[in-house]
């Protein structure tokens, strides 16, 4: 319902004049939308009557007018919605949305007019501005933003830190690399000062689990972040003016009328909402058509473990092998395949593999002129007219999948240059995979040819860092609820070598168990997976693990949380088809026996395998019977996991 509330007003905002309220179809989740007295709008939010957002502050800076303050609400309407969409890439390939979708209109003395559209379900809320023409103008930069998240006093964080621009290796940062700060107190500051990434996870003091990111970002809008706490309110902050070497704006220009991005929130008093929300897909569209769908698949890569000096004919010929050997789908060729292979002997190559039924993706950087990248080939994706002659090529050999690197930041000028790319594949029937790059937002269901985004600090660095070995467990108990929640996550995992070299003879130590490593390629969702399995597995590994990691799918009907805790442990369930893949791992310092219910998963009676690590460093399969599937004890040990197969209801 939408409607004027003076006493509502006067008891939830002192300072309010007018107050409009937006509640979910369900009643559980109400917006209420309000202009303190020196106009200045401002929004709260409460889930099952508890406080999740108060007097958060609503508005944009532009250089038409501020739509901060001096404003005052002319009116609003609102209607019920219902729709149902299909997806192939996501946590759930059918997805049924239940919303109230409100407009609330702002107006200024001066002729300003700001509107702000509401998107409120039970679980999730989302808003976006809309600027409409006024003043003869046709146009606006947008330098700022007000727009706050304002959560209870008490409120613990989960945020992962926003970089300082071109730092790191080459001067490749920004890319959502960074670590987190865990169960912090609110208002923990940054590492750089420079605020903190997309996702964030929030808990407030009445147990309310938020996740807050944003959907909808295209070449028409920057991507953005959150500020540190400023004592009352994370706020929305653009680009910084240093990324992509200081080429570009940090603010983004609109054509009038226009709308900025959608900001989303999802919530509940588990955790369930926060894992298995869609409400960044529900509020998008398909940018255009492809000739085929996108194609899912896993696949080999060398360069994960064997690093550079494995890009050459004949060790990507071993990894071809592999393969096929285990039945994948991709290899991935990466950096220097230009210069150690070349392009002629490329296609030998190609042929080659798809004459063993393995399909080869190629890697290139995005460009040479925004960081000090060696790697590759370069210069190949950044320009229409070089990018469309590679696609050719790439369509006329036989490649049908690319994977690009190294991205510049967040400005709308590289918001345009994933769109580019994307759009360009897509006229080719070429999928696309990015790394070292933003979180996607909504991608999944706008680019139909895109599969899958790093943004995050992922797999390769178990090469180059025993402390991230170290917190591998910490890391990968988080992901589901954050990074994984907010979007598909190319993360390159599962090893199942116990160093981190060719030899599995040196470099940094594996911490965590074989069990835990196949749990990951459950937990962690991308319809294209690349793992870090190498030849030597095929000897060296558990048959158990070498026989799961055959028949573990990389596609999705339906996700659930079951269990688990941001940063101690994780279950997840997953169904593909009629089986059912419940995987679990632990970051805890001592064993835990779980009562997992999974009586809406499975029939009580039902025979399921147990795959886990039963006590010591290897990897067992057992047949389990669900005699209660409400309460279904597994043991749960540290740097271990365990997945259980079930069919389904």
């Amino acid at each position: 319902m939408l409607r004027t509330n003076l006493l509502l007003a006067a008891a939830i905002l002192p300072l309010a004049v007018c107050a409009y309220t937006v509640e979910s179809p369900g009643g559980v989740t109400v917006v209420t939308t309000s202009v303190t007295s020196d106009g200045r709008p401002v929004y709260s939010v409460t889930h099952k009557g508890k406080t999740v957002i108060e007097n958060a502050p609503l508005g944009l800076s532009t250089d038409i007018g501020d739509f901060t303050k001096g404003l005052r609400e002319t009116g609003g309407e609102s209607k019920d919605l219902r729709y149902s969409y299909s997806q192939d890439k996501v946590k759930r390939s059918f997805i049924d949305v239940s919303a109230r979708r409100a407009t609330v209109s702002y107006g200024g003395p001066d002729g300003r007019r700001m509107d702000v559209e509401w998107h409120v379900a039970d679980n999730d809320v989302a808003f976006r501005y809309h600027l409409p023409k006024q003043q003869g103008k046709a146009s606006a930069v947008v330098s700022a933003e007000a727009t706050g998240f304002s959560f209870p006093e008490g409120t613990k964080v989960y945020m992962t830190h926003q970089s300082d621009p071109m730092i790191g290796w080459k001067r490749t940062k920004p890319s959502y690399e960074e670590y987190y700060i865990v169960d912090a107190p609110l208002g923990t500051p940054s590492q750089y000062g420079r605020g903190f990434t997309f996702p964030a996870l929030f808990k407030t003091p009445d147990g309310i689990w938020t996740l807050l990111t944003e959907t909808d970002v295209d070449g028409y809008y920057c991507a953005s972040h959150l500020s540190d706490y400023d004592g009352k309110a994370y706020t929305i902050a653009y680009p910084m003016d240093e990324e992509n070497n200081g080429n570009g704006k940090s603010a983004p220009g609109i054509a009038i009328p226009g709308k900025t991005p959608w900001r989303t929130l999802s919530f509940g008093d588990t955790p369930a909402p926060v894992v298995e929300t869609t409400i960044m897909y529900d509020l998008v569209e398909p940018r255009y058509r492809v000739g085929r769908y996108a194609r899912p698949g896993k696949g080999t890569w060398s360069w994960i473990l064997w690093q550079d000096g494995s890009i050459n004919y004949d060790d990507q010929v071993r990894f071809i092998d592999l393969a096929h050997e285990l039945g994948y789908d991709n290899v991935l060729i990466d950096c220097y395949w230009d210069t150690n292979i070349g392009e002629e002997r490329m296609k030998e190559l190609i042929g080659y593999a798809r004459s063993k039924g393995v399909k080869p993706i190629l890697w290139f950087s995005s460009s040479g002129s925004w960081n000090d990248i060696e790697q590759s080939p370069v210069n190949r994706m950044d320009r229409p007219i070089v990018r469309k002659k590679t696609m050719r090529w790439l369509r006329d050999n036989g490649v049908d999948a690319i994977k690009v690197d190294f991205f510049g930041g967040d400005k709308q000028e590289t918001m345009r240059l994933y769109e580019d790319i994307l759009s360009d594949a897509a006229d080719y029937g070429i999928d696309v995979i990015f790394h070292g790059c933003t979180m996607p937002r909504g991608w999944e269901r706008m680019y139909p040819n895109y599969v899958g985004s790093e943004a995050v600090l992922a797999s390769e660095n178990m090469i180059f860092s025993q402390e991230f070995c170290d917190k591998e467990a910490l890391h990968a108990t988080l992901h589901p609820f954050i990074r994984n929640a907010g979007g598909i996550m190319e993360y390159g995992g599962t090893f199942l070598n116990k160093r981190m070299n060719k030899g599995n003879d040196g470099g940094n130590v594996r911490r965590t168990t074989d069990a835990f490593q196949l749990a990951l390629a459950v937990l962690f969702q991308n319809p294209v997976q690349n793992f870090a399995l190498a030849p030597n597995n095929l000897s060296d590994a558990p048959s158990e693990a070498i026989a799961f990691m055959k028949e573990v799918p990389t596609t999705w009907n339906d996700t659930r949380y079951i269990d688990g805790i941001p940063g101690k442990y994780a279950v997840v369930a997953r169904r593909h088809g009629s089986d059912w893949y419940v995987a679990g791992v632990s970051n805890l310092d001592k064993p835990v026996k779980l009562d997992l219910d999974l009586s809406e998963l499975s029939d009580a009676g039902a025979v399921a395998t147990l795959i886990s690590d039963g006590g010591a460093d290897e990897v067992t399969r057992a047949n389990i019977t669900l005699k209660n599937p409400a309460k279904t004890q597994v043991m749960l040990r540290p740097a271990s996991g365990f997945v259980i197969k079930t069919h389904s209801k």
